[in-house]
């Protein structure tokens, strides 16, 4: 039977339909990622809020007093927003505050949106169950992906990757056309195989035929070797009548060598009496002191357990407090980025402005001599003209 060859690709294709890691390299794909990006960002924002007007008051320190306001009156909004889908009728009611929801939904994401460090901190303290939402939101980013995927491949590697997947069509055509003869083999062989299993059956049914009539055949001999084993078994019962009577006399023997060999240990047994007694009281001890000692170190266990269940809840006090004081250390970080950033710019226009000055202070420099050497010739030359006048 004849094997399919295993497709090979080579490393250029398979690097056309790699997955790259690119920078956008325009400002149309940076502002279309940009939109996608706070796209994905509201999408999740949106999902948290619900979490949020659950548990406002947990979380109206962190958001401050317009954000708690603005998330107070979407609730209310949305609470008669549900009254009105329960209700039948009031469509036009319906549609404005449906509308109103819509504009209070994005006055918070604004809101939100424009504090970086609150978004941060309400992911990784929001909790929220797994829904739907999540399925949307891991498919937005995906499409993200392949938005910047899109964006960043040229029409010639777009070309390479259409040439590829007709080349892959076109090896997976000819892989049929193997598979099918191959299933064709198969189904010849299989035939094969089924006729001789029925040829092997015939056979065997023609030997148990011929064992049948072996075995009336034999029947008379059977008949005969019975006979002649009820003979031998008659002298081997003989036999073994002869073999109990001597082995009633060495039990008989060995039952006196027992009885001796009993009186013999007794004594040694009342030895190991006392010994076991003894060796019982000490173990007994053992166990008292065993007692005492583990209540003891209970006691202890006890009181280090009562010490370790304090300092575990100040860890965790002082980890909510570390928690707190990471967001302002990040935020504080952020400050003196921007602070270096803005000086690095202020020592680059300085130094801009010294090269300026020093190119300005040169121009001058050879302006003043060149004036000075310009003076000097006009001297000269109304000097020679005057000498030339007196003769």
């Amino acid at each position: 039977m004849a094997t399919p060859e295993k497709a090979t690709t080579p490393l250029g294709a398979m690097g056309v339909l790699e997955p790259r890691q690119l920078k956008p390299d325009s400002a149309e794909t940076e502002r279309i990622l940009t939109v996608l990006d706070e796209t994905i960002t509201k999408l999740e924002m949106t999902r948290l809020i619900p979490r949020i007007t659950g548990s406002l008051e947990r979380f109206a320190r962190m958001l401050g007093p317009e954000i708690t306001a603005s998330l107070l009156e979407h609730q209310k909004l949305s609470n008669e927003m549900q009254h009105l889908l329960a209700s039948p009728g009031a469509q036009e009611t319906m549609r404005a505050r449906e509308q109103r929801l819509k504009c209070s939904l994005r006055h918070i994401l604004r809101l939100l949106l424009a504090n970086p460090l609150l978004c941060q901190g309400l992911k990784y303290q929001v909790q929220v169950r797994a829904s739907p939402a999540d399925a949307f939101i891991k498919a937005f980013a995906e499409f993200r992906d392949f938005m910047l995927e899109k964006l960043l491949t040229s029409p010639a590697e777009e070309r390479e990757k259409i040439q590829f997947v007709e080349e892959m069509s076109l090896k997976a055509e000819q892989n049929t056309e193997v598979i099918t003869a191959l299933q064709a083999e198969l189904a010849a062989a299989i035939q094969t195989r089924k006729e001789e299993m029925d040829r092997k059956d015939k056979m065997i049914e023609d030997l148990k035929t011929t064992m049948e009539n072996l075995a009336k055949d034999r029947k008379a001999e059977i008949q005969q070797m019975k006979k002649e084993g009820a003979k031998q078994r008659e002298e081997e019962v003989k036999a073994a009548q002869g073999r109990c009577a001597r082995l009633q006399e060495d039990v008989q023997r060995l039952r006196v060598q027992f009885s001796a060999l009993v009186e013999e240990h007794r004594a040694s047994e009342l030895l190991l009496r006392k010994r076991k007694c003894r060796t019982e009281e000490e173990i007994e001890n053992w166990i008292q002191k065993y007692d005492t000692d583990m209540a003891a170190k209970q006691a202890t266990f006890e009181a280090i357990h009562a010490v370790y269940t304090e300092e575990k809840a100040q860890l965790a006090q002082l980890m909510e407090k570390h928690a707190l004081l990471l967001q302002e250390y990040s935020q504080i970080e952020e400050e003196r980025k921007m602070l270096k950033q803005k000086e690095e710019e202020e020592l680059q226009e300085q130094a801009r402005r010294n090269r300026a000055a020093t190119r300005i202070q040169a121009a001058w420099r050879g302006y003043v001599v060149r004036s000075f050497f310009k003076a000097k010739l006009k001297k000269a030359r109304a000097k020679a003209k005057g000498k030339g006048g007196k003769k």
